[in-house]
Formats: C-alpha cells, sequence, structure tokens
C-alpha cells in the first residue's frame, strides 16, 4: 500500500472518529439542554426550587405536563367534594389548569375534562396522594411548604369560585374544606 493510500485511509478513519465523537458531543449537549429546560418548567409548574429534588424529577422523566395533570388531581377533588361541578367551579379549573399551562389538545386537558364530566373514582386520589408523599419525602422543607402552599392555593380557588350566599359567610363548604385538609396532609406527611 502506497504512502499516500495510507494517508488517505487514516484521514478517512480520523474523520470517521471524529465525526462520531462530535455527534456523541452534540447529543450530551441537546440532552443537558432538554434536562435543564424539564427542570426550568418543573420548577414553574411545582414552585419547587432545590436543584437536586429537580434533577431527581427530571430524572424521573417527570415533564411539566404529567406534573400538571397531577396538579390537577386536587382541583377534580374540590370541585366534586359537595358531589356536583356547577359552572364557576368547572370555570375556576379551567382557569388553574391554563395557569398549569395544560392547554386545549393536550392529553392533561383531555384527561380533566373526562373528570369533569364524570366523577373519578376515589382510587385517584388515593394514588395521587401516595405519589405525592413519595414526592414530598424528597424535598427540602422548604420545598415541600412552597408546593403544598402552590397545591391549596390553586384547589381553594376551586372552593371558592361557586361559595357563599351574597358575599356572605364562607365561600369554602364543610365537604371542600374537609378534601383540602385530606390534600394537604398528604403533602405534609
Amino acid at each position: 500500500m502506497s504512502n499516500e493510500n495510507l494517508g488517505d485511509s487514516r484521514k478517512a478513519l480520523e474523520d470517521a472518529f471524529f465525526a462520531r465523537e462530535n455527534e456523541k458531543l452534540r447529543q450530551r449537549l441537546r440532552d443537558l439542554d432538554q434536562t435543564k429546560r424539564r427542570k426550568e418548567a418543573l420548577a414553574a409548574v411545582s414552585g419547587i426550587t432545590d436543584d437536586a429534588v429537580l434533577d431527581r424529577l427530571a430524572a424521573l422523566d417527570l415533564t411539566s405536563e404529567t406534573f400538571a395533570a397531577l396538579s390537577l388531581v386536587p382541583l377534580i377533588a374540590v370541585a366534586w367534594a359537595d358531589g356536583s361541578i356547577d359552572d364557576q367551579e368547572r370555570a375556576a379549573v379551567f382557569a388553574r389548569a391554563a395557569d398549569l399551562g395544560v392547554a386545549p389538545g393536550d392529553v392533561s386537558h383531555e384527561l380533566f375534562q373526562r373528570w369533569l364530566a364524570d366523577r373519578p373514582p376515589p382510587a385517584l386520589v388515593a394514588l395521587w396522594k401516595s405519589y405525592v408523599r413519595a414526592l414530598a419525602d424528597g424535598m427540602s422543607p422548604a420545598d415541600r411548604q412552597a408546593f403544598k402552599v402552590k397545591l391549596l392555593e390553586r384547589a381553594r380557588s376551586v372552593a371558592e369560585a361557586a361559595g357563599g350566599f351574597l358575599g356572605l359567610g364562607s365561600k369554602v363548604s364543610p365537604p371542600e374544606q374537609r378534601v383540602l385538609d385530606d390534600l394537604a396532609s398528604a403533602v405534609s406527611a
């Protein structure tokens, strides 16, 4: 084999090697960027600021949409607390879902529309509570509190949507308050 052919082969081999290595590096950069965006979206939806917790959530492939769907369960539970959902509660649920980034056409949007039409089984709330307890266990006390506050603010806004009479009395009914207390205990436990 001539030196010229050997040089051409060496050059082709080097080019192929570095192209493959460059592609690996580019993929690592894309993965890091995707993880960063996922963590930012999770932080915005959840109120969690602890980078380690956000890393764990991102590593679980928990997306902001999944987290948003998870956040809809308390809204639905409060809306159904008295056995039915009125127009004000429905509007409040849609508004809170939009705050969470859930838009028409999203899987989460379709899911909660079904939950508004037909009361989901009690097992859904039980499953949500188990998941949230496990999630909260990995959070710092400050992040757990921030998560709890955001969750309860959203749920309370649904409870207050149709409450009270002519602006008098409590806007939250006793059944709704029981659901709110139950939700709070899941995050606190």
